[in-house]
């Protein structure tokens, strides 16, 4: 379903002008202030006002491409940036998670580790109260 048509008096130039289209009332006042703009920055130049009414407007015209050419090509330098960003921010995502496959795995050797620390200590113990006892043991027969 299209959207419903929109009429906004504007003023440009000094001239009241009544635009529609398919964009909203704020869009279209947009539209007229940003023409009013290039037309204020032109009356600027003492030039302009000898300059005959087509030569005006062809200049005028030639400037709002140009306005367009560059907003285009802003444009498409922020996409370029953005699918930098974007593939930087994969690279960064593939690292991370290299990263922790790489954490978890010297988890469970540390785990592993401890583990056998343990039982290595569990082993010096049981292995010095065995010389303990024998040294006790040969003690007592030595008195004996």
């Amino acid at each position: 379903m299209a959207a419903d048509k929109t009429s906004a008096e504007v003023i440009i130039d000094g001239k009241v002008y009544t635009l529609s289209g398919y964009e909203s009332e704020e869009y279209l006042q947009k539209v007229a202030n940003y023409l009013n703009s290039k037309l204020s920055d032109f009356a600027k130049n003492e030039g302009w006002i000898k300059l005959n009414t087509d030569y005006r407007n062809i200049l005028m015209q030639i400037n709002i491409a140009d306005d367009f050419f560059q907003a285009q090509k802003e444009a498409a330098d922020l996409r370029d940036e953005l699918a930098g960003k974007d593939k930087d921010l994969y690279s960064l995502k593939h690292e991370l998670i290299a990263t922790q496959m790489k954490l978890e795995t010297t988890e469970k050797n540390l785990k592993t580790v401890r583990s056998e620390n343990d039982e290595s200590s569990k082993k010096i113990i049981r292995l010095e109260t065995q010389l303990k006892t024998r040294e006790e043991d040969a003690q007592r027969r030595g008195q004996i």
